[in-house]
């Protein structure tokens, strides 16, 4: 996986996950289950996935070539913090914002202004 790709998943992902806006109970419960990207400003393909678990860890698949990521995650009010491991264990750390978070949407921007949107799969 090239450099760039790491960081505009990095940005993906930070981005999922600040864009929580309620409380940080009812965000970080909500964000809780598997996210299906539908429109991304990170170039994340489209059918991309993230899942979230309850134990604060995620999984993202990038659609397309099936690449694996793991992290963790942390919601604090409308702030997600998500952290990878990159290429040769190097860890990569991003805040997102989360503009809405329902049942079954989830919208987030990154530091550099970029808009991720998703829909809950499950």
């Amino acid at each position: 996986m090239n450099r760039l790709f790491a960081l505009a998943l990095g940005g993906f992902l930070i981005a999922l996950t600040g864009f929580v806006a309620a409380a940080d109970d009812d965000n970080a419960k909500k964000i809780i289950g598997k996210w299906e990207v539908t429109k991304s400003g990170s170039d994340l393909p489209a059918g991309s996935t993230v899942e979230f678990t309850k134990d604060g860890k995620l999984l993202a698949i990038i659609k397309g070539d099936d690449t694996k990521i793991e992290g963790t995650y942390k919601v604090e009010k409308e702030k997600m913090t998500v952290k990878i491991k990159g290429e040769g264990n190097q860890t990569h750390e991003e805040v997102v914002t989360i503009l809405k978070l329902t049942d079954t949407a989830l919208e987030t921007k990154d530091k550099d202004g970029k808009m991720d949107v998703f829909k809950k799969v499950k």
